[in-house]
């Protein structure tokens, strides 16, 4: 299928395309040109010998004339007919049912339509092949003078048959010689093809060249002028394009730089008084039942909150080493079932999820990354969908497979594309939500971290066919060991 979508776009190429125009144009031309010469001088050679023929019979027909009898005799058109007949022509002479023909054996050449121009008094020609030959009939009618100085036909028909082999080789050459015209002006048409495509397409691939550069990131790709034509003037719009982009991309990369490095600074420097806060809370927990009415329950709310403030900065933290590109693997031979049963246990959902769990699955993963996954996989199925939740364990050769799914509303159609977004809410009116609101996407990004060669990991967002919300998370086996810190 590759190979017939290369031929196509060869096909449909632009140096293609001007190749058969200018063929195309050279044909026609030549055509059009050696058709009209070639039957102009068809016509005039025919013409030409056919005026001859007229005369040369006439002349003879004036040294032979007049028949000294009439009716005239079968010696007499024997006579008449050897005097007519040469190396190049003969003739046959007619009187009545009397018939004399000199010079070949080719009985009967004459036509109907000849013979009926001939009786009707007029000098009459047409153009036949005898034995597979072109040859010209001419015909006449003798006349007989009256002693009252007039004349009136004799009856005798007189016809002369001139081969035109010589005048047809002379149009055979004409054909040939404009053929090979035809053949040389394709030939030159297909070369001028080709010296203007590439004129055209060099600059065309130029901006091709250049346009995939620039896709690729490289915004310090510039085309060269030449000229001053339509290209010229592409090139020039191209690179003014490109400098704009370029100052563009570059500023929207440094708001990028300072954004992510306010937040990682903010989150670093939050860490401090949150370690602070957060041993205070401690304090506050143990004394939040003994205190009375609302300072326990002020108590309770500073903790909760403090905590959900200690997620927050810790997903901050940890999204910032994903853009900064200091996340690293920390690759170890995994029990994926043992590792999926230790993260509900851990939580306390071991008895709340349903699991199918096939030991014997090993793979080569982040185990602190799968943990992380596979903890807001679940939570978010408690959060936002409905019990019961079910975690399933498939694997192959070269992929490991976790579905964790729930049983509540599902994912509305205009939520999925944006599951994994930021802090994307799905309602917008609800300003708080429980958790910090980066575990889906840190889950992606956890996910799509374990690669090996062109096999990377994902992470896709569903609905059940029972409905329910469906999340599918799919590692290679092997991932390649990037080393670094966590």
């Amino acid at each position: 299928m590759t190979q017939w979508r290369r031929v196509g776009a060869w096909v449909s190429g632009l140096r293609v395309r001007l190749v058969l125009a200018f063929a195309l144009l050279g044909v026609t031309t030549t055509v059009a040109v050696a058709s009209g010469s070639y039957f102009q001088a068809r016509n005039v050679i025919l013409q030409q010998a056919q005026d001859a023929a007229v005369m040369s019979l006439t002349d003879q027909l004036t040294k032979v004339y007049p028949i000294a009898q009439l009716p005239p005799t079968q010696d007499d058109l024997e006579l008449l007919a050897q005097r007519l007949s040469d190396r190049e022509s003969f003739a046959v002479v007619l009187y009545r049912d009397m018939r004399a023909q000199g010079g070949s054996e080719i009985t009967d050449p004459l036509t109907p339509e000849l013979r009926q121009e001939v009786r009707d008094g007029r000098i009459a020609w047409q153009r036949v092949l005898l034995a597979g030959q072109p040859a010209l009939l001419i015909g006449t009618q003798l006349a007989l003078d009256r002693p009252d100085g007039t004349s009136r036909p004799s009856g005798v028909e007189v016809y002369s048959v001139r081969n035109l082999v010589p005048e047809q080789q002379s149009i055979d050459q004409l054909a040939t010689r404009a053929w090979l015209t035809g053949g040389l002006s394709l030939v030159l048409a297909v070369l001028l093809a080709l010296l203007s495509a590439r004129g055209v397409l060099r600059p065309v691939r130029d901006l091709s060249r250049a346009a995939r550069r620039l896709g690729e990131g490289d915004l310090s790709t510039r085309l060269t002028v030449r000229g001053a034509d339509e290209l010229a003037d592409v090139a020039r719009t191209f690179n003014d394009t490109a400098g704009t982009l370029e100052r563009q991309v570059g500023e929207l990369r440094r708001l990028e730089a300072d954004a992510r490095r306010f937040v990682a600074d903010v989150s670093h420097e939050l860490r401090t008084p949150l370690a602070a806060m957060t041993a205070v809370t401690d304090v506050l927990d143990e004394e939040a039942e003994h205190l009375p009415g609302d300072a326990g329950r002020a108590a309770r709310l500073v903790s909760q909150e403090t905590q959900n403030l200690t997620q927050l900065v810790n997903d901050l933290i940890e999204i910032s080493r994903f853009d900064s590109g200091t996340a690293r693997l920390a690759l170890d031979d995994v029990d994926v079932a043992a590792a999926v049963t230790a993260t509900l246990r851990i939580r306390g959902w071991l008895d709340r999820v349903r699991t199918e769990l096939p030991p014997g699955v090993v793979a080569r993963l982040d185990p602190r990354r799968l943990d992380v996954i596979v903890a807001n996989l679940v939570g978010n199925a408690f959060r936002h969908g409905a019990e019961p939740v079910s975690v399933r364990l498939s694997a192959d050769p070269d992929w490991v497979t976790i579905e964790v799914a729930d049983r509540g509303p599902g994912l509305d159609p205009e939520v999925l594309p944006h599951v994994f977004d930021r802090l994307y809410k799905a309602d917008t009116a609800r300003t708080r939500s429980e958790g910090s609101g980066l575990g889906l996407a840190i889950s992606w990004e956890n996910a799509r971290l374990h690669r090996h060669g062109e096999r990377r990991g994902s992470l896709v967002a569903g609905n059940g066919t029972h409905g329910g919300a469906v999340f599918t998370l799919r590692l290679p086996r092997e991932t390649a060991d990037t080393g670094g810190a966590r």
